[in-house]
């Protein structure tokens, strides 16, 4: 299974090591990967360096200054929580090309789109025992870093994995009513979710999520999983079919 973590959840060092903690409990019954993003770190430093952020489509405009302090926090962040989950090797895309990708779009910058995730150093690390935590920091056709989404990066080693990937996010999965918690869909297709979107009860942020997921089955992924990472026993749960919302083809 891939664990995509990330967001708010990584605000709380309390939470953080709690989601560490059920990740190393999930090992003992599967695969596990992790793929982890880092925007509130990111932010605090930029913002410390007086390095402004801008967004367009919910995409950091990321300059080559920025990129720079990208990488430096995502690397930080990425030994800290392979130091919470134990027995586990934390990676970054230059490691062995792990994660190539393009230029998604010039204006954004060093801003890419995954192309290509080298799947046999993943199995190897698995294969020795270790749990692979992988930064979103890809390396572009120049051999430089890329900043990539922690979302579609995720989809892609779902995909080349052909694994199972779980989306923590700061909401309970798919509601046919939000905020009605008796509304959470346990599963949906992607026929579904498409028209949950056209219908408008799927809506505002939670589209993101469910194009993330639809695209990690695009790639590859048998499912993909939206659920909670804001309270403890959430990725256990998730994992057991007991919570969030599963998306199959």
């Amino acid at each position: 299974m891939i664990v995509k973590y990330g967001g708010n959840a990584m605000k709380s060092l309390d939470l953080r090591r709690a989601v560490a903690a059920e990740i190393a409990a999930l090992r003992a019954g599967q695969t596990v990967v992790v793929v982890h993003g880092g925007g509130p770190v990111i932010e605090r430093e930029l913002a410390a360096r007086g390095i402004p952020s801008e967004f367009r489509a919910g995409l950091r405009v990321t300059t080559p200054e920025a990129m720079d302090v990208v990488e430096m926090a995502l690397c930080q962040l990425n030994k800290q929580l392979s130091q919470d989950v134990g027995h586990a090797v934390g990676l970054m895309g230059r490691d062995s090309e792990l994660l190539r990708a393009e230029i998604l779009d010039p204006t954004l910058g060093r801003v890419g789109r995954v192309t290509g995730v080298n799947a046999d150093v993943l199995r190897a690390l698995i294969g020795a025992g270790l749990t692979p935590v992988v930064g979103c920091v890809a390396v572009g056709p120049d051999g430089d870093a890329l900043n990539v989404n922690a979302d579609t990066a995720a989809g892609a080693v779902a995909g080349a994995l052909n694994e199972g990937i779980v989306f923590l996010t700061d909401v309970d999965g798919v509601y046919r009513t939000y905020p009605d918690p008796e509304s959470r869909a346990a599963h949906l297709t992607r026929a579904e979710v498409e028209g949950g979107i056209q219908d408008g009860w799927i809506a505002g942020g939670m589209i993101p999520k469910v194009r993330a997921a639809l695209d990690a089955l695009d790639r590859g992924a048998p499912f993909a999983v939206i659920a909670s990472g804001m309270h403890a026993g959430a990725l256990s749960a998730a994992a057991r079919g007991e919570a969030g919302t599963r998306i199959t083809p």
